[in-house]
């Protein structure tokens, strides 16, 4: 695969925000740290850099002995130091905090999916379909509620896409590390969900413009996403169904971010197949996905707990490659970076005639 010269080659970045899932490793941490952060012990730890056992108890509402497990649990954690009586927040967890919008959504993101590995983890080894009807998982991801603008479908869509966005936040610096967007003034992200991946993109160069495809009732969230936000007049939505309908045309560069693991092969070669048509001569196809997991020597962290549980659904960047090359695109080339697990950019160019 070829490796054409793009910004960040040489030795890998390393993104301050992975530091959060330092605190995350396991359910005893993950769940002490949720219930400090539900009682308003940390904003209180924030706010007033330390405090007794006996006065956090008593602002709290919690009794000495909660308190004390409490604060037990999120010293062996390293969120909590405690020196005689004073309490105080980790220099080290005060960096994650940082960082607090990522380290909530994985924390929600875990626990939403914990009763999945525990009770069907069996099933998905053994019988995919039937995980996938049973899981609570594809109960949250239900792309069927995404059509209609009711007050139930909105709730349920906006609750994805929070997470989805969040992610999508940090991420995408790892998108800018690997490719340069400063040659485009023309994107249309397919399957963009909330437009944060463009919003990210359009901060960083302010010449490109973005469009969102994507499901009606996603779009119309989207927008409510980046209507604050000063690039929103540089990104655009339009709704539509990539199974069925014609992706619009006059686009320079058409990027699939962390949406074709959500299908089967055969659809999201399809969905490939439809963007070379879309795109402009001379265009770039560009494919930002999470590769497949590779466990090492430790345990993977709860934080990877909605990771393992899609384990089928990662492909190996070859698979983008091979198909670009058979279109003809030119300068196919991928690179490969490690997040929280394994991501890979694959990029190709199609003939300007």
């Amino acid at each position: 695969m070829s490796q054409a010269d793009e910004p960040g080659d040489g030795a890998a970045p390393r993104f301050e925000f992975l530091i959060v899932d330092e605190f995350l490793k396991t359910l005893v941490d993950a769940r002490a740290l949720k219930t400090a952060f539900e009682l308003g012990l940390i904003d209180r730890l924030v706010e007033h850099r330390s405090g007794s056992l006996e006065a956090l108890g008593r602002t709290l509402g919690v009794d000495r002995a909660g308190m004390r497990f409490l604060v037990d649990l999120l010293r062996a954690n390293a969120v909590i130091d405690e020196r005689g009586s004073d309490v105080r927040l980790t220099r080290h967890f005060q960096s994650a905090l940082r960082y607090r919008d990522l380290l909530e959504t994985k924390l929600d993101f875990a626990g939403f999916t914990i009763n999945d590995f525990a009770d069907l983890f069996t099933t998905l080894v053994k019988n995919a379909g039937g995980f996938t009807g049973q899981a609570r998982l594809f109960q949250l991801f239900d792309y069927r509620r995404c059509f209609d603008s009711t007050i139930e479908n909105y709730l349920a869509t906006r609750g994805w896409m929070r997470i989805t966005s969040t992610l999508t936040r940090y991420e995408a610096q790892a998108a800018l590390e690997l490719y340069d967007f400063a040659r485009h003034r023309r994107l249309l992200d397919v399957g963009g969900n909330s437009g944060e991946f463009i919003l990210q993109l359009c901060r960083r160069h302010r010449d490109l413009h973005g469009t969102v495809f994507d499901l009606p009732l996603v779009c119309e969230i989207g927008m409510e996403h980046v209507l604050a936000e000063a690039e929103c007049p540089r990104i655009g939505f339009i709704a539509g169904d990539v199974r069925n309908d014609p992706l619009p045309l006059g686009y320079d560069l058409i990027a699939f971010k962390s949406m074709l693991h959500d299908w089967p092969p055969q659809e999201a070669r399809q969905f490939i197949d439809k963007a070379a048509r879309a795109l402009n001569p001379g265009g770039t196809l560009l494919i930002f996905e999470r590769g497949p997991l590779a466990v090492g020597g430790a345990a993977p962290p709860l934080s990877m707990l909605p990771l393992l549980l899609f384990f089928r659904s990662y492909r190996a960047p070859l698979d983008y490659v091979t198909q670009l090359q058979a279109l003809g695109f030119h300068d196919v080339g991928c690179r490969e970076i490690h997040l929280d697990s394994p991501f890979f950019l694959v990029r190709g160019r199609k003939p300007a005639r």
